[in-house]
């Protein structure tokens, strides 16, 4: 099984992640449920790490974070590049959220504030048929945004959707990286916390309706699973764009 290195892009405040966990933390509590003897490494761009030769990593995950894809902050390009080096060595690689929007900028895609505001609670995706990572029609999934790709990098396939997101789940044209918008790595307790921390930026009826759907399940296992098992491949079919 491959070492999996985890970028963080994203600090939580410490009584949360008393409580929660930290981002990486998440994550491999995720992975270890589907295979307890993968081992890790986090690298925190975010605290200043240092970002490593991508050729040199057996597979790459990169987190949430509170920063936009656009930011003018002295970690992004970094980032970016190592994403494209990543993706040129054909690294497995996987992001969430953030990291799901900064691999597609870095890819080519266009990233973006939404004009539908907040996405928040537990939303539900269409999922196309014959996709290779992970079937049947529809997933829920806790999410917590407000941007988004707008535009999908070149060469790729968009395997989850929603009208809310139209370009929920990516999978590009090397074979080896897939992107997501939504968290299979968030509790609900998590999930709960991120509705609360929009209340007074986002409107109140969508804070309310985020916090009530919660109350359903999520289905976190089966693309925590789908992730895992991409990530330990050690090779990938280019999918058609």
């Amino acid at each position: 099984m491959p070492r999996v290195t985890i970028i963080e892009t994203g600090l939580i405040a410490q009584r949360r992640r008393d409580r929660h966990g930290s981002f990486p933390q998440m994550f491999q509590r995720m992975i270890h449920a589907v295979d307890a003897f993968i081992a890790f490494d986090v690298v925190s761009v975010i605290a200043g790490g240092p970002l490593p030769d991508p050729k040199t990593l057996e597979a790459i995950l990169i987190t949430g974070s509170s920063a936009g894809a656009y930011d003018a902050l002295d970690w992004i390009a970094p980032l970016e590049d190592f994403v494209r080096a990543a993706y040129a060595s054909r690294t497995p690689m996987v992001g969430v959220c953030f990291g799901h929007q900064l691999m597609a900028q870095a890819l080519g895609g266009v990233v973006r504030k939404s004009d539908k505001g907040w996405g928040i609670g537990r939303h539900v995706y269409d999922i196309a048929p014959g996709n290779g990572v992970i079937e049947d029609r529809r997933i829920a999934l806790a999410c917590s945004h407000q941007d988004q790709v707008i535009e999908a990098p070149p060469a790729t396939k968009t395997f989850m959707f929603s009208d809310f997101t139209p370009h929920a789940g990516l999978l590009y044209g090397n074979g080896a990286a897939l992107s997501v918008q939504p968290h299979p790595e968030f509790s609900v307790g998590f999930a709960k916390v991120c509705c609360e921390l929009r209340e007074g930026n986002a409107p109140d009826d969508v804070v309310a309706t985020a916090k009530a759907s919660l109350e359903l399940p999520l289905e976190n296992e089966r693309l925590g699973e789908a992730i895992t098992r991409f990530l330990c491949k050690s090779s990938h079919p280019s999918p058609s764009p």
